[in-house]
Order: C-alpha cells, then structure tokens, then sequence
C-alpha cells in the first residue's frame, strides 16, 4: 500500500481516542516525525499490542488492536503479537473497581496457545512477531522492580478513576496491582517499541507508564494510538465476555449476524469506523443517510452484520447468514437445520428446555417463559411446569429452535 507521509498518518489515526485535543495533537505529531525519520533511515517502525490471555476466547472488541496492527502491516512496518504470560499473572486493573483474580502460571499457558491463531484471523501471519513478556519480566530481579518503581508515585496512581473509586469507598487496593502499569511499560522498552497499540482502558499504561520508563532507560519514548473501545451488544458496555454482551470471533455465522442484528440502533456509529473495512467516504454516507432518515437502520445494520461475517468468514458464509436471519425473524420461518431431542414421558415444559440443551439454567427458562419467550410450532407456552403438549418445534428466545420427537 502507497501512501503519502500525510495519508499514512490519516489512515493510521482513524478510529483513536485520546480524550484529550492537546494529547491526539501531540500524538499525531510524534507519529507524523517518526514515519519521516524511519523513511529516511530506510527501516520500518516496531510496532506492538499486548494481549493478557485470562480467557481462551477472543472478541470482536478484541479485534479493534489487532485491525490497527494490520495497517501498520499494510504500510510495511513490523509488528508484534505480544502475550503476556507474565502480566496475565497480575490482570490489568484499568477498567476494574475491584482486584482480578489471579491466574497461575498453567492456567496461562494454556489460554496463550488459542490466542495466536485466532490473532491471524485478522493479522498476516508471516509478517507477525509472536513474543511471550515472561521472557524478559521473568529476569528482572528486585532491584531491577526498585529502580523502575522509582519513576512513579502513588499520588499518580490514586489520580485513576477505578483506583480512587476503591480508596473512596474503602476497599482494597494491593501493592502488586501497581505493577502491572510498570510492567508493561518494561514491555516496550525490551520490544524498542516506536509505537504501542491499546485501548481507552490503556491510556495510563502507555501515555504515562510506558513513555517514562523507556525515557528513564535511555530510549525514545514510544507513541501511543489510543483506540476507542467498542461496546457489547447491549450498546452500553465494553465488550466483554464476562458480562456477556461479547461476539466471539470463533462464533458460527448465523449466530454471529444475529449477535449484531441484536445491537441497539444507536451503537452502530461505534462499529461503523472501529469493526468495519470501509473507507471514511462510506461510513460518512450512511451516517448522514440515517440521521437524515432516509436510510432504514434495519437496512444499515443487515450490511453491518454482513460485512463482519465476511471479514471473520467469508462472503458466502455471511450471504448463506443473512438469508437465514431473513427467512427466520423477519419472514418467521424456521431454520432449515435444528437438533433434535427425543420426549420423555411425564416431562414438563421446562423440563424438555432444560434437558434439550435450551437454556443455562431452570430460572433462565421460568423468565423467559413469563416474557413469552417460549413457543411450540409458534404458540406461546406460558406455564413452565405444564406437561409437554406435543411433538413439534420448540423456539427459545430469538435464535434458539429444537425440533421435538416422540
């Protein structure tokens, strides 16, 4: 790809958010003299995200690093996967307004072997660098901890939002939560990072720690591309797997187009420049189109959740989703293939939900049968404890469908 200094700096600020008009120009800038310098030193800029693995899974809030790393591929720059066995053993305290739970070293490892292949979902394998932070933190030793400690106060860490939530309300803050700032600022500094990846959450960790302590070390402090964080499907929350409101990357094509389908109308502006490969053009086009209302936000978000399908599938997986999303909740139709469950005598309604696989739990089934969330061949079944009517297809929720035999 062939871009021009100005282009390159445009392209690769799209999608940030500093919060901050004098940080994103002071950033913009950094970035703008670093591509001039490394053009003119003939090398491509060292660029990294790190990514803690405390889940198998990733996300397509996940994803919106790992798309940044990739234009930085596209330009011609290296980059790095970085996981971070060791900081995982801490858990990132940013966005949290209690301590994580620490993992141990196996539970990791274990984590860590999912993350890379689902990485190149989205990033070229043979331009990317798959590094592990044990093996550089792992070597540090206490005095090592003392002296890059040094470079920062406590004033500076009570000035963050969930850590002084914690010191108000009185609940605990442990000592080893402050290491995880500093020890991702040693990341960059062992990566020679002329430029570091994060989200909204990372602001501190970059801007703040990490800029210090490769200063204090004697390199160029990197630069930080601050991305805005993309919410779940409740249009709320940040994407996350914990709360549930997460899309899998791994998730079957008409699961995932229903999960975007779900979104709220108003959360498609933050998936419009952060999920999509759309140029500026056409993200501005469809934004004017729906606040002039003359584009139907139905309309919009089936070409969300198809182009999203596409990237993480492909074009037929994501045409072959939609017909079926089509066919089932906008026609009311059933889909072509279901499971099957066999009826056992004397079973109730909630007992054939239970038992087929339909629900998580017995209070999820009585809830959503008193939101008239259940229906058998598409009649409402109101008691959960009355006996199975009959043979038929079984719908639970929006998306969930099993035909019952007898």
């Amino acid at each position: 790809m062939k871009m021009n200094i100005d282009e390159q700096v445009a392209y690769l600020m799209r999608g940030t958010q500093y919060g901050d008009e004098e940080l994103t120009k002071s950033m913009t800038r950094e970035l703008r003299q670093r591509l001039i310098e490394a053009e003119s030193e003939g090398r491509p800029l060292q660029v990294y995200c790190g990514y803690d693995p405390r889940t198998t899974d990733i996300h397509i809030g996940h994803t919106i690093t790992m798309r940044k790393l990739r234009q930085f591929q596209e330009l011609g720059h290296e980059v790095t996967f970085l996981i971070g066995t060791y900081t995982s053993l801490i858990g990132d305290p940013s966005d949290k307004d209690k301590m994580r739970p620490q993992l141990t070293p196996e539970e990791v490892e274990f984590n860590a072997r999912t993350y890379a292949e689902q990485a190149f979902k989205i990033l070229d394998p043979e331009k990317t660098r798959i590094r592990h932070n044990a093996e550089w933190l792992a070597e540090l030793t206490f005095a090592d901890l003392i002296n890059l400690a040094s470079n920062f106060t406590i004033q500076q860490y009570l000035t963050r939002e969930n850590f002084r939530q914690r010191w108000e309300n009185g609940d605990a803050i442990y000592l080893h939560e402050t290491f995880y700032s500093i020890m991702q600022g040693y990341d960059a500094y062992s990566l020679k990072a002329d430029v570091q990846v994060g989200g909204t959450d990372q602001l501190f960790n970059i801007v703040t720690a990490a800029r210090k302590v490769m200063s204090s070390l004697g390199e160029k402090p990197n630069i930080a591309i601050i991305m805005a964080i993309l919410v779940g499907t409740d249009g709320e929350i940040k994407m996350s797997k914990s709360i549930g409101n997460h899309i899998p990357i791994l998730a079957a094509p008409d699961d995932m187009y229903g999960k975007v389908m779900s979104i709220p109308d108003k959360a498609m502006s933050n998936y419009f420049p952060l999920v999509t490969r759309w140029p500026e053009a056409e993200i501005e086009a469809l934004e004017t189109g729906l606040n002039e209302g003359r584009l139907h936000p139905r309309d919009v978000k089936m070409k969300l959740a198809r182009e999203i399908v596409e990237i993480f599938h492909d074009q037929a997986a994501a045409a072959s989703a939609e017909e079926s999303f089509v066919r089932v909740f906008q026609k009311h139709d059933q889909p072509e293939d279901m499971p099957e469950y066999m009826l056992k005598s004397g079973q109730s309604v909630l007992d054939v939900l239970q038992d087929s696989g339909m629900i998580k739990s017995r209070s999820e089934g009585r809830r959503l049968i008193s939101q008239n969330g259940v229906r058998l061949d598409g009649e409402v079944l109101d008691d959960p404890n009355q006996a199975f009517p009959h043979p038929g297809v079984l719908q639970s929720g929006k998306r969930r469908f099993t035909k019952v035999s007898q």
